[in-house]
């Protein structure tokens, strides 16, 4: 993972988020790579590895077989966590289509993470430790119904959790772990069971 840190003049609160704003609008980012907002600075994160690309189109596609109409999944779509001032972008996120249809046009501003479904993070070896720790915080923070972290490098070995009831200290009440070649059963709106053992590279690089 790779910081870029951007001068905000020290300014407070909601002005010193506006200018990291600002910066994330008009950034040019090489293709493949996102940008997020994350303890004040703007962060560039590199293109994943292929297996990590792979598990992501195989989590979209079960979720698909069940999907609601009104419901759509992203794949760049930023996020705004408002209580933490932070702006993810995630590998999935399953959002109202009709939000999507509401935002503004010629702007490419996040949505409010709060309205997500569902939000997924792969990890990859350089930045887990960030989805394990501060995305579980923020994201639960937010008050994200379900977080879905799939995690190639957990110690245990390679693992899918579903992370479910946020609390407004940080935490989820619920968690439902399994190893990768077990399925994986995620909630309605979605009644789908997740398929682990189709996904490529448990513990690759």
């Amino acid at each position: 993972m790779t910081a870029a840190f951007v001068e905000n003049s020290h300014a407070p609160g909601a002005r010193a988020w506006d200018y990291l704003l600002q910066t994330w609008r008009e950034l040019d980012v090489p293709e493949g790579w996102r940008a997020e907002i994350d303890e004040g600075q703007i962060v560039l994160v590199p293109p994943p590895h292929a297996h990590h690309n792979g598990i992501a189109a195989r989590v979209q596609r079960r979720l698909y077989t069940t999907l609601p109409n009104d419901l759509e999944i992203y794949q760049t779509l930023g996020i705004h966590v408002a209580p933490l001032g932070k702006l993810y972008v995630p590998d999935l996120v399953v959002m109202p289509t009709e939000l999507i249809a509401a935002a503004a046009p010629e702007t490419s501003d996040p949505l409010d993470a709060a309205e997500a479904l569902l939000v997924v993070e792969i990890t990859s070896r350089g930045n887990a430790r960030e989805d394990r720790t501060k995305k579980y915080r923020a994201y639960a923070r937010a008050g994200v119904p379900m977080y879905l972290l799939i995690d190639r490098f957990d110690t245990r070995g390679a693992m899918s959790t579903l992370f479910t009831e946020p609390n407004e200290d940080g935490t989820f009440k619920h968690t439902d772990a399994v190893p990768f070649g077990k399925p994986l059963a995620l909630p309605a709106p979605f009644d789908v069971s997740i398929p682990t053992e189709e996904f490529p590279g448990a513990g690759a690089s």
